[in-house]
């Protein structure tokens, strides 16, 4: 038999007993997610900022960032809702290298899922405590999710997941917004197939239950750029590419119509400094056409304490990634601090 069983994990209600949320951050985080709502709902005018590392290695790392980017959101929280990006899963292209804290709690140590599931709930409680704020994460794999479920804010469908029929019936099960990033091709109308159905009622196996859900009107589209076939990235960040967007949309039925800007990934090429140059170019796009201006809820840069990225070894830079090259956290501040002015 080519499959190992390596330990029987815990039921989600079993981990959240262990590692409960606490009343008061249940209602910070019901007074927040109504906050992020509005936005999608277009009741606000708040501009949403999804930030932090690509992805979330160490605790005491993230913690500190989510420190300082509570101390930013003082400054800016009348324009602006931050929202830290705590994402515990990391898709690989090819299945190697590293997957994130649910698979290695130590990024230097074999595979512990068990311990995982500890570490991750863990995480994003201690950050919450920190900061004040509901997370964002990844979901990598839909039937993990519930284990985290009462704590997240924000959920993003990744490039390679959006196609997948597990992850839109489950996003049409979720009270929270479901970002749907386009696929690696760049092909708008596979993200759009997948909104509507994370928009629609189904009725599915999820976690060996026959469930049903009443679907998720607050599924939109998060834009990551693409990759045509030679393997050059394609961009989707530009003006051109949001009003096609926004004519897309116009026609779909959808309801809330939304986009987040990804920064980083196909749209950057990963050239993690050109971040700060696309979320320029996305407030120009926005202020220059009131339909994109409706459009456009937010966007998504990844950034971390120290900027760029480095290998996994024993003498790690504290507070660096150890995946995707990042901003580190003196470009992100300006950067937070310019978007509040021209938003």
């Amino acid at each position: 038999m080519s499959m190992t069983i390596h330990a029987v994990l815990p039921e989600p209600e079993e981990l959240k007993a262990r590692l409960p949320l606490s009343a008061s951050l249940a209602e910070m985080k019901k007074a927040r997610d109504e906050e992020i709502r509005q936005v999608f709902t277009g009741r606000s005018e708040r501009f949403l900022v999804l930030v932090g590392p690509c992805s979330a290695d160490n605790e005491d790392a993230v913690c500190e960032y989510a420190e300082r980017l509570a101390k930013v959101n003082e400054k800016v929280k009348e324009k602006l809702l931050l929202i830290p990006r705590v994402y515990t899963n990391k898709p690989r292209t090819t299945g190697e290298g590293y997957k994130g804290m649910l698979h290695q709690p130590s990024p230097d140590q074999a595979p512990n899922l068990l311990e995982g599931l500890v570490a991750i709930r863990h995480m994003h409680l201690h950050v919450m405590q920190v900061s004040g704020f509901g997370c964002a994460d990844e979901m990598l794999y839909p039937e993990n999710r519930s284990y985290l479920d009462d704590i997240l804010s924000y959920e993003s469908v990744g490039a390679r997941s959006t196609e997948n029929q597990q992850h839109r019936l489950t996003a049409s099960g979720i009270d929270i917004p479901v970002g749907m990033k386009n696929p690696t091709s760049g092909d708008l109308s596979v993200m759009l197939n997948s909104i509507k159905a994370a928009q629609g009622a189904h009725r599915f196996i999820y976690r060996n239950l026959d469930v049903s859900t009443g679907g998720n009107p607050l599924a939109h589209a998060i834009l990551r750029g693409g990759v045509d076939k030679y393997g050059t990235c394609v961009p989707n960040y530009h003006y051109e590419d949001l009003y096609r967007l926004c004519g897309l949309y116009e026609n779909s039925g959808l309801e809330n119509p939304a986009v987040i800007v990804d920064a980083n990934h196909s749209n950057s090429d990963k050239q993690f400094k050109e971040q700060i140059r696309i979320v320029s170019e996305v407030l120009h796009s926005r202020r220059m056409n009131p339909e994109l201006h409706r459009l456009i809820k937010g966007v998504m840069v990844e950034s971390y304490l120290v900027e760029g990225s480095q290998k996994i070894s024993a003498d790690r830079v504290y507070g660096k990634s150890i995946t995707d090259p990042c901003l580190g956290w003196e470009d992100t501040e300006r950067l937070i601090y310019k978007i509040a002015e021209e938003c």
